[in-house]
């Protein structure tokens, strides 16, 4: 009978590890999800403002944003240097990233 407690505990234990791994591992693609709209929909915000792609800068940004899946909190423009914010929920929780996209200076 101790070898069978034993043997749950242990499965239990494996079980509650498993899952808390499989829990990072969602939040791990999830970053780096929003990591990629959020320097996408600046670079496109970017390549909008300078004339290289037609279009208004923070509408090219939302639509490559969304195209992620996620949703652009905020995009300023600092003449040709865009700085988006995007966010996506995550369950409960909502996340943010940011990223700047411009020439360099």
């Amino acid at each position: 009978m101790a070898g069978t407690m034993a043997a749950v505990g242990i499965l239990a234990a494996a079980a509650v590890l498993t899952a808390g791994l499989a829990g990072a591992g969602a939040a791990a693609v999830a970053s780096q999800r929003l990591a990629s709209a959020a320097d996408a929909g600046a670079l496109a915000a970017a390549d909008a403002a300078s004339g290289a792609v037609p279009g208004v800068p923070c509408e090219r940004a939302g639509e490559v944003a969304g195209a992620f899946g996620t949703v652009v909190e905020a995009c300023e423009l600092d003449e040709l240097i865009a700085t988006v914010t995007v966010s996506m929920r995550l369950g409960p929780l909502a996340a943010r990233a940011s990223a700047r996209a411009g020439p360099p200076p």
